[in-house]
Order: C-alpha cells, then sequence, then structure tokens
C-alpha cells in the first residue's frame, strides 16, 4: 500500500514539474528580455520574484506555476493614492476579494493560469495571495515613473 501511495506522489510530482517552465532556470536572453511569458510566478508560498520594478503605463503578467490554487490581491491601504485596485476575480475593493476568497473560492488561479494588471500610477504596490497570507505570500510592484 505505502509503495502504490508513493508512486501516485511521485507520478503527482512529475506532473506538476513538467508544467513549470524551465526558462525561470534560463536566466534571460540577449537585450535583457526574459525568455517567460509571465513576469511573477507562485510557488507553494511564494511570488517569484518577490518584487518586480516596471514604467508606468506597463502590465504585471502573474502565473500561478504551483499546485496550489492562489490569488492577486492589492492591500488597498498600501497602494498609491489615485491608483485602480486589482484582484483576481475583478474585485473593485480588498474586502470584497477577501470575502469572496472564503466564502466561494473567488479569485482563484489554479496551476497555469494568468492575471494581468496595467500600472498608470508611479508608487509602490504591496499585494498578497489571500489563503497563503498567513505564510507571508506578499509581493510588490514599484512602478517608476
Amino acid at each position: 500500500m505505502q509503495r502504490r501511495r508513493f508512486l501516485e506522489r511521485a507520478a503527482g510530482a512529475a506532473t506538476v514539474a513538467a508544467a513549470l517552465p524551465i526558462s525561470g532556470c534560463l536566466g534571460s536572453v540577449a537585450g535583457g528580455q526574459s525568455e517567460r511569458d509571465y513576469d511573477v510566478g507562485m510557488t507553494a508560498t511564494t511570488f517569484r520574484p518577490q518584487e518586480v520594478t516596471i514604467a508606468v503605463g506597463e502590465s504585471v503578467t502573474w502565473r500561478n506555476t504551483s499546485a496550489r490554487t492562489h490569488t492577486v490581491t492589492a492591500y488597498e491601504d498600501a497602494i498609491p493614492e489615485d491608483a485602480d485596485f486589482f484582484a483576481t476575480g475583478g474585485y473593485e475593493d480588498e474586502a470584497t476579494a477577501r470575502e469572496e476568497w472564503w466564502s466561494d473560492r473567488g479569485g482563484a488561479l489554479e496551476n497555469g493560469d494568468e492575471f494581468t494588471h496595467t500600472f498608470e500610477i508611479p508608487g509602490r504596490y504591496d499585494y498578497v495571495c489571500v489563503p497563503h497570507e498567513q505564510g507571508g505570500m506578499i509581493g510588490a510592484v514599484i512602478v517608476e515613473g
């Protein structure tokens, strides 16, 4: 019985590993452009990288690269005053995003799912994965003007 359980888990791990992009290990290509087609990946309990810096008008794409379900939810009190709030699920405020996650897993990103947001106001934008906040899954986007 233990051997069967081991084989099932090993097969599951191989499936997850096969779904992860290997480009994160390859670094960047000429001109500094990343080979990945996303900016921030999600592991079991972290955003990778935890902080990204972009210019005004650019977008950030998050991709769930783990087997766990995640969210991307801005801390309303930790984004620039005139900035648009952002959250997976399209919620208009942090309280609603949190409530929807805890009541019905609203805003969930499953393995391979992506979320993109365009940043129009310079400043620091702190965000969180709601279900993994206690584990420290917090990130930041720095937007330079």
